[in-house]
């Protein structure tokens, strides 16, 4: 076949692919333009602050909570002017991203109440986001170190009669639009697609650690292998206070602390979960018990709202050869033991109680 012939052939094709180039009739719609004078943020939210409760309600954050976010992400999210159009201000950018965050929203509604294009929403919600993890992540949410463990471990000794215990863990599926050529992997067993947000929260319903990113297919024990905190608790990283007598109990030696978690998580020296079937015994089913109790503040702390229901996503989906190998659940003797040894104390705190 003559080669010029193919050379033809595959240039008309490459053109009959090529998506015809769209002629603005504008430059700014029309619409847009109004935005400084009818735009939600310049008429709406500005009587808002004229009261309180209603301000909550839009933003579900006070207008003192709303300005100090401002003064702190405010400089990470401006934008300057150029001859051609005015930037959208720090502060119609944060109110933009809150909104979202409020309401879950689709970016075509909030662009159409606000005045903007449904493209720069995206782009505005991304940024922002990002902003206020950056700018709030080391005073709301630091790297606990050994002593924020042990004031943890006190506050479930003192606040749920649970010794050692440095956190609640549990798993939440957040809904999203299912990307692109992702198959089933974020597919979960309620028929829906969902990212996995992995949690640990202290005595005081306080988040201490946040692992967002595990794919809906996964258990929460897989997501919880597969994560930066899973790995640092695995290799010893997490600067756990070391093993400790528990008082009133040194008969039973040296106890490490631990995180508590249902079913759904391996059982593993530094994790407890609750004793598995239904014909236990009156020892195990109080040591489930008393777990359940201490287990209270994760679920608790997971039914507040803290993502919107839907999240859109534009990313595309990672290849299945991308996925993480999935590990054992099977526990260790040293574990077993462990989980033994709490059971027994927990019984024998509960007798002389009572």
């Amino acid at each position: 076949m003559d080669a010029g012939f193919v050379a033809t052939v595959a240039l008309v094709y490459a053109m009959s692919r090529r998506r015809p180039r769209i002629v603005r009739r504008c430059w700014v719609n029309t619409i847009l333009r109004k935005r400084l004078q009818r735009g939600e943020y310049h008429v709406l939210v500005q009587e808002l602050r004229l009261d309180g409760v209603l301000f909550q309600q839009y933003f579900r954050m006070s207008k003192d909570a709303f300005d100090e976010l401002l003064g702190k992400v405010g400089p990470l999210i401006a934008k300057a002017d150029t001859r051609m159009r005015l930037s959208i201000g720090p502060a119609e950018r944060l109110a933009i991203c809150l909104r979202y965050l409020a309401t879950g929203d689709s970016y075509r509604t909030i662009a159409f109440s606000y005045r903007v294009g449904h493209a720069t929403v995206a782009v505005i919600v991304k940024e922002v986001a990002g902003a206020i993890w950056t700018a709030l992540v080391e005073e709301t949410m630091p790297v606990p170190q050994t002593e924020d463990w042990r004031a943890i471990a006190a506050g479930f000794q003192e606040r749920w009669n649970f010794p050692n215990c440095v956190g609640a863990i549990d798993g939440k599926h957040v809904v999203i639009q299912a990307p692109a050529n992702s198959g089933s992997l974020y597919f979960n067993y309620t028929s829906s697609h969902s990212l996995i947000l992995l949690a640990v929260v202290d005595a005081e319903y306080l988040f201490r650690v946040v692992d967002v990113g595990g794919f809906g297919r996964s258990s929460d024990g897989g997501s919880l292998r597969n994560s930066a905190f899973g790995e640092s608790l695995r290799d010893g990283s997490l600067q756990l206070p070391p093993d400790t007598v528990i008082p009133g109990a040194e008969r039973l030696g040296l106890l490490p602390h631990v995180f508590v978690g249902d079913e759904a998580f391996p059982l593993l020296d530094n994790l407890l979960r609750p004793f598995p079937g239904r014909q236990l015994t009156r020892e195990r089913r109080l040591f489930n018990y008393r777990l359940s109790r201490a287990r209270k503040t994760i679920g608790r702390s997971s039914r507040t709202p803290v993502v919107p229901v839907v999240a859109e996503s534009s990313d595309e989906a990672p290849t299945l050869r991308d996925a993480p190998m999935m590990g054992s659940n099977n526990a260790t003797c040293r574990s077993i033991q462990l989980r033994e040894t709490f059971c027994s104390y927990l019984n024998e705190e509960s007798v002389m109680a009572a």
